[in-house]
């Protein structure tokens, strides 16, 4: 199975009947951790919940990395290098890249729109702090 790299989020859901439509919830924590906004449009794909192959198929495409109770873990670790993109600046002047799934990477000394080759220096649940190693 084929998993885009624009994956914002991925959980698990029940799908519940509401009078003439059917409701799927997305976790307060996906909305907490800044990967949606409420009130925005997304595209959402469902997958069969109850077929082992499609969910491992899910989690290996993505490299999802998951902790306690199935919770989705950030999916970079300290100590990691990667090249990321500068797509926004923070609050504190600092580059905003996003990786997997929406997960926010602050980059000091960054700019909007290079490409920068960091290493994770620190990992949070909703972001990490990456280092520019090579710019």
């Amino acid at each position: 199975m084929e998993i885009s790299d624009e994956l914002l989020c991925l959980f698990s859901a029940t799908v519940r009947e509401e009078g003439d439509r059917y409701v799927v919830e997305v976790p307060k924590r996906e909305i907490e951790r800044g990967s949606l906004e409420s009130g925005d449009t997304y595209r959402v794909a469902l997958i069969d919940g109850d077929g082992d192959d499609g969910a491992a198929a899910a989690t290996n495409s993505t490299s999802q990395r998951t902790g306690g109770e199935g919770e989705p873990q950030p999916p970079v670790e300290k100590g990691e290098v990667r090249y990321v993109e500068v797509e926004d600046i923070g609050k504190q002047g600092d580059g905003i890249a996003r990786v997997e799934r929406g997960y926010v990477i602050i980059v000091p000394g960054a700019d909007v729109g290079e490409r920068v080759k960091i290493e994770v220096s620190e990992v949070k649940s909703n972001f990490a702090v990456g280092e520019i190693i090579e710019e």
